[in-house]
């Protein structure tokens, strides 16, 4: 096991621990080891290797125990038998927004509640409002608590599916008797959040490829298995479904498979209005459903397809009924970004706050990759849980990032990193650092971190407060949503996306695989009126650089191309648009 694995078995220790109601001191200090590992910018395996362990403050003989079974065999027997001593309704509780462990532990204790049902019935009996510590608001969010994630249950992360996903495509690719193969549905769409997995590929033996795909690794069973169709669970409880059809009902199954319920719509009804009839079998001259191959209409790709229909080629993540025929009737489909125009992110933490990784670290690692920019935008004080910035540390971290800059720059390196914060938008719209601190930084994004309670209004008024400052170059995440876990806090949209094309203020599409922020629902609006996305990782470690790959697949449903997306430009023509608000309004 890696380091980040290792805590987060920590983390669970403690957290165990806290729900048996041990010595706090005990809990904390697996906690406390946890957040020393993540910080950590040595090898654990190393320092495991070299029995360095005991140097490190904190870890006595049997945290240091611990943590080498743990790195040098995979499994602590320790963990396992404290993790089969708690009802496993226990740790599920733990999932409900607002319940951490000891509250958990007060409901098993006086309650004797073990199951989320039993939870859901103790709220709505009103028995959870009278224990010390709830009342009847902790119930009420406990109640809503339960109903999001029963909401949510069978959906699942559109970054966990494609996890997944890749290399079982990889691999259907590899087997000789595939012919084509794709993936389709909400996860060839890019959707932020997809319910199963959908594979599609031809073949003259299909029972082969179906065997081939009941055996990939990671299959957790097989829960469905036919002539042509398949179906399997993943890791995580994702269902995937595999269906084996022949070469020429390939593209047509390829679009049936992967449009909206509503797209689809359009797409069979513009093949009657042609006389035509379509299906996920063929494109068919006759004004019947049917699928006779004498009646088929040729069209060896998708392509093909939508230009017999008379429309220009539609990508896969426009295909949700949100204006994609006009486009295409008009030939008016735009290019497209692609994640590798993009040339580095503008929104990321380092270890100075809440990020795991050194400037140095990050420099080096963005560099290789190929990014000609990274900016560090750590935390502002208002957030102590992240470990935020007061302004001598955040001037201190500017020195640093020019002392870095230097040494590339002798290196005939021309990576640079860029100075900045993730700033917390106060009550009222007032952000946390003073104007003549903010116009010492490259980047200045502003965000809602606090209050998420505040009404529409209210929230409102304070993202546009901090889109009218000078020094803002983009407003962070704006919903403040968590897909699978919190809602979006109330907030005009509109009226915020108005303000920021009437004060030349760009918005984040943030690439986190649990935010995906601003919705792309609403780019297509923001960019007509002339706001610019930037597209950012909000990396807190190295390897979420790959974040910008995710945030392009969703900017690529918001109808995003190149020429919308900041973070598209080379260098010198950033620090132009960094400096342009600026010279607007100072």
């Amino acid at each position: 096991m890696n380091k980040d694995e290792v805590a987060q078995i920590l983390n669970e220790i403690g957290t165990l621990l806290e729900l048996k109601g041990e010595n706090p001191f005990k809990t904390r200090a697996y906690v406390n080891a946890a957040r020393t590992l993540e910080g950590m910018t040595e090898s654990l395996e190393k320092v495991v290797t070299e029995n360095r362990l005991g140097e490190i403050k904190g870890f006595g003989e049997a945290l240091q125990d611990k943590i080498t079974k743990l790195v040098t065999t995979g499994s602590l027997p320790y963990y396992d038998e404290l993790k089969a001593s708690i009802p496993p309704g226990l740790l599920e509780m733990l999932g409900v927004p607002g319940l951490g462990p000891k509250k958990v532990k007060a409901l098993y204790e006086k309650l004797n509640i073990t199951t989320l049902d039993e939870l859901d019935a103790a709220c709505k009996a009103g028995k959870v409002a009278g224990l010390d510590g709830f009342g009847e608001k902790t119930q009420q969010k406990i109640c809503e608590g339960i109903t999001f994630r029963r909401t949510y249950a069978s959906r699942h992360l559109l970054s966990d599916a494609l996890v997944l996903a890749e290399p079982i495509l990889d691999s259907l690719r590899s087997h000789p008797d595939v012919i084509r193969c794709s993936t389709a549905g909400s996860l060839r769409r890019n959707k932020e959040v997809i319910g199963d997995i959908d594979f599609l590929a031809s073949s003259k033996n299909p029972t082969a490829v179906i065997e081939f795909f009941c055996q990939q690794p990671g299959i957790l069973n097989t829960s469905a298995k036919g002539d042509t169709k398949a179906s399997v669970i993943l890791p995580g409880g994702i269902q995937a479904d595999l269906r084996v059809v022949s070469d020429s009902e390939f593209p047509f199954a390829l679009a049936y498979f992967t449009g909206s319920k509503e797209h689809n719509i359009v797409m069979r009804q513009r093949a009657i209005n042609r006389g035509l009839r379509l299906n996920e079998y063929g494109l068919f001259r006759s004004d019947v459903e049917t699928r006779d191959p004498l009646l088929l209409v040729p069209c060896k790709t998708e392509e093909e397809i939508f230009a017999q229909l008379d429309l220009a080629y539609v990508p896969p993540e426009l295909r949700e009924d949100h204006g994609e025929f006009l486009a295409a009737e008009k030939n008016e489909i735009p290019r497209l970004i692609e994640w590798t125009e993009l040339k580095g992110s503008l929104h990321n933490h380092s270890n100075w706050s809440d990020g795991r990784n050194s400037l140095e670290e990050i420099a080096r690692h963005m560099s290789d990759l190929g990014c000609a920019y990274w900016a560090i935008t750590d935390h502002s004080k208002s957030s102590p849980q992240a470990n935020g910035l007061y302004p001598e540390r955040l001037r201190q971290q500017l020195v640093e990032v020019c002392k870095i800059n230097e040494r590339f720059a002798a290196e005939a390196n021309e990576f640079r990193l860029l100075t900045g914060s993730e700033v917390d938008i106060l009550a009222g719209g007032k952000l946390d650092f003073e104007d003549d601190l903010l116009a010492e930084l490259d980047v200045v994004v502003a965000s809602i971190h606090h209050r998420f309670s505040e009404g529409e209004a209210e929230t409102t008024k304070r993202l546009i407060a901090a889109a009218e400052n000078p020094y803002v170059h983009m407003l962070g995440h704006l919903t403040g949503r968590l897909l699978l876990e919190r809602e979006p806090y109330k907030v005009n949209q509109h009226a915020v996306i108005d303000a920021c094309a009437a004060t030349g203020t760009w918005i984040e599409l943030n690439g986190c695989p649990d935010r995906l922020d601003m919705d792309w629902r609403l780019w297509h609006y923001a960019t007509s009126i002339g706001v610019r996305c930037v597209i950012n990782c909000d990396a807190h470690r190295l390897e979420s650089a790959g974040f910008l790959r995710l945030g392009a697949g969703v900017a690529r449903k918001g109808w995003l191309t190149k020429a919308d997306v900041i973070n598209t430009l080379p260098l010198p023509d950033l620090m132009v648009e960094l400096k342009k608000k600026r010279g607007k309004t100072g």
